[in-house]
């Protein structure tokens, strides 16, 4: 084994080697075949923008020229963009309860596997239907080709021939600097940022998830040159699952403001905050032991809040920073409010996946008439931060560096140890662009990731230890 894996290193060295070696990038698919840009022009690094990128974007992916409307382009230009990623990967997780044997249910592990593996696939199309009307459209599967729309969206851009009024209605990405969907990182814990869907042990509020694309309408308004940006957006509390399946009339709003600021040599640096608050359903309506869609009533509050900086220290090396306060209302935080995933079947629930009591493991609680939550419950409460540095030697390689942690700040209940739930992760990795044209684009991607949390093991106080190595081919034509 010791001798296999020395092999294996050597040759992940030399497959880095041999890609330093290839042809220079030229610029992405779809947009880059309607403008003729190179890829450095919008990204410090595919698919993550730079600043020039992110006010493309955000005036409506146009150059605000006379060639923004579609009537003004190639016949044959088509702006479809379709990604996917073969890889191979070795996922270690420890402290599995595991079944050693008959009456052994007691029984824990670490279960480790490595294997050849498909990313999902994404299907991009977005553009202009007419000059200051955007459009975005992505339909997105699984690795077995299960599809659900991420994104769909249309766009009113510059009304009355302003910046500052631009107006988003669909199904989008929240107005995050640092984007979760332009991120670089594709292992399972590394590829989404923790601290926008961290929840304590036992919440039941799948509803402030602020990486997850949602349901609504947003406005978004900048100065001329990007530097100011604001952003306001009325959404419905459903983590953007369509179908009105959960609560009847609960929204949620999302703010978000910044503003950047040129250092000289060292670039334009930006910082901002965000805001997000609403309410969601505790109780749903049941017919038969079945929920009754759209019945969720018993609203209860949550929040989340924080700063976002992007500083840059040269041309090769920037540091992004997220910093979050979050806050669950007591009701979440005994389990009440997702009603949308039941476990059905588990012992001790009812068809539908709901127990008697918040006190049954593995159902979900239905905030009833009459029910009390018990003595020890507690709001709870948590601070989190990201860090992710990124050293991009040329627009064709990158390095890439993340920690984030995630610390309760008030546990659910006063019983739990103080540290219940606390995650610390780090992610490591590199991506090489060989090549990148105005019709393809290609990635050789490297990436470790280690994830440690508190107290969830199978058994009281024990630890959680996982971590992933992943290698592939991430490519878009």
């Amino acid at each position: 084994m010791t001798s296999l894996r020395r092999h294996f290193a050597g040759w992940l060295l030399c497959a880095f080697f041999l890609v330093g070696a290839l042809p220079q990038a030229n610029a992405l698919p779809a947009f880059a075949r309607k403008y003729g840009l190179r890829c450095s022009a919008c990204h410090e690094s595919w698919p993550m923008l730079n600043y020039f990128g992110q006010k493309f974007k955000d005036n409506g992916y146009q150059l605000m020229n006379d060639h923004d409307a579609p009537i003004w382009q190639n016949p044959s230009y088509w702006p479809v963009t379709f990604r996917i990623t073969p890889i191979w990967h070795r996922v270690s997780t420890g402290r599995v309860a595991v079944d050693e044997g008959a009456g052994m249910n007691n029984g824990e592990a670490r279960i480790e596997s490595s294997g050849f593996d498909l990313s999902g696939l994404d299907f991009h199309t977005g553009g202009t239907l007419e000059k200051n009307f955007s459009f975005y459209v992505l339909p997105s599967s699984d690795n077995t080709a299960s599809f659900h729309f991420e994104t769909v969206m249309g766009r009113l851009d510059n009304l009355w021939g302003s910046s500052w009024l631009n107006v988003k209605f669909g199904k989008f990405e929240l107005d995050n600097l640092l984007s979760e969907k332009r991120i670089l990182t594709l292992t399972g814990n590394g590829g989404v940022y923790q601290t926008y869907h961290f929840m304590p042990v036992g919440d039941g509020n799948i509803f402030g998830q602020i990486g997850d694309n949602q349901l609504g309408v947003e406005y978004m308004g900048h100065s001329a040159d990007d530097r100011t940006r604001v952003s306001a957006a009325l959404l419905s509390s459903n983590d953007g699952n369509v179908g009105l399946v959960t609560g009847s009339n609960s929204y949620s709003a999302f703010f978000a403001a910044s503003q950047a600021f040129d250092t000289g040599k060292l670039g334009v640096q930006r910082v901002g905050f965000y805001d997000m608050g609403g309410q969601a359903a505790t109780f749903y309506r049941t017919s038969g032991g079945v929920p009754i869609p759209g019945s969720g009533i018993g609203n209860k509050g949550f929040n989340r809040v924080g700063f976002v900086g992007q500083f840059y220290l040269g041309p090769h090396f920037d540091l992004q920073v997220v910093t979050q306060h979050g806050s669950d209302n007591v009701w979440f935080g005994q389990g009440f409010g997702n009603a949308v995933n039941p476990s059905n079947g588990t012992a001790g629930c009812n068809a539908n996946g709901f127990s008697a009591t918040p006190a049954t493991v593995g159902c979900f609680p239905n905030n009833t008439p009459g029910t009390v939550l018990p003595a020890t419950a507690r709001a709870p409460s948590w601070n989190g931060a990201t860090f992710e540095a990124h050293y991009v030697y040329s627009p064709q390689l990158i390095f890439i560096g993340r920690y984030e942690l995630e610390r309760m700040s008030q546990q659910a209940n006063t019983t739990n140890a103080g540290n219940l739930g606390n995650i610390s992760t780090y992610t490591v990795g590199y991506r090489y662009n060989p090549f990148m044209t105005s019709r393809a684009g290609f990635a050789w991607h490297n990436e470790y990731n280690w994830l440690h949390q508190d107290g969830t093991g199978p058994n009281p106080g024990e630890n959680i230890n996982s971590s992933e190595l992943l290698m592939g081919f991430d490519f878009d034509f």
